[in-house]
């Protein structure tokens, strides 16, 4: 199986999951930034995981660009999985916890842009804590990273 694992990363935690990500799948994953990455190589994909942090309940720019230019039946027969990096609703106060109910997360948007292009949806969004606004990734967010990949293996 090939898989291909894009990612956009701005304080650096994203990254680290998709890189744990990659490596959990070995040498049939490869791990790019979207800019990295051509909408051509898709077509020789059997896997499509796209992971984002969380800015404003969305993807990032660069993401969501690539996102768009992805043509309406490009992920056809391809399965597809999204994570995400954001805060941890409980540790929030109430008015960022209302906001974060009301405004959501990257990859719950991300699966849906995937699907609408002809993706077949293999896991529920996931999303992996931070901190803080930079970091650092909760403890035990990397290994939770190696477990939800063996589930996408399955």
């Amino acid at each position: 199986m090939k898989t291909l694992i894009i990612y956009d990363s701005q304080f650096g935690n994203t990254e680290k999951i998709a890189q744990a990500i990659g490596s959990a799948f070995g040498d049939e994953a490869r791990v790019v930034r979207p800019t990295e990455v051509k909408l051509d190589e898709l077509k020789n994909v059997n896997l499509l995981i796209v992971g984002s942090p969380t800015q404003g309940g969305r993807p990032t720019p660069a993401l969501q660009k690539f996102l768009d230019d992805i043509p309406s039946d490009g992920l056809k027969g391809i399965k597809v999985a999204t994570f995400d990096t954001r805060f941890l609703l409980k540790d929030q106060n109430f008015a960022l916890r209302m906001l974060m109910k009301t405004i959501g997360y990257a990859a719950d948007k991300i699966i849906k842009i995937l699907v609408a292009k002809g993706g077949q949806q293999v896991m529920p969004p996931e999303g992996f804590i931070v901190k803080g606004k930079e970091g650092p990734l909760a403890e035990g967010e990397m290994e939770r990273a190696d477990e939800w990949t063996k589930l996408i293996k399955i």
